[in-house]
C-alpha cells in the first residue's frame, strides 16, 4: 500500500493532519505512519474511518491507493 496517495488524498481536499484525525476518529500519529509508510498494512476499518472522513468512497480509496 502506498501510504503517499493517502497523504495526496488529503492535501487534495484541502485537510491538515489534524483535522483527518479528528474526523476519522484515527489517531494523527498512526495516519502519520501509514502517510509515511511506517505502518503498510493498516486495516480495513482504519481505511474506511479515512475514505469516509475525506468523503471518499471505499472501494475508490483502496482503488486509489493500490495502484502501482
Amino acid at each position: 500500500m502506498d501510504g503517499k496517495k493517502i497523504r495526496m488524498l488529503r492535501k487534495e481536499r484541502g485537510m491538515t493532519l489534524n483535522q483527518l484525525a479528528d474526523q476519522s476518529g484515527v489517531s494523527k500519529s498512526y495516519i502519520s505512519y501509514v502517510e509515511r509508510g511506517i505502518q503498510k498494512n493498516p486495516s480495513v476499518e482504519i481505511l474506511s474511518k479515512l475514505a469516509n472522513a475525506m468523503d471518499i468512497p471505499f472501494i475508490e480509496l483502496i482503488r486509489h491507493i493500490d495502484r502501482q
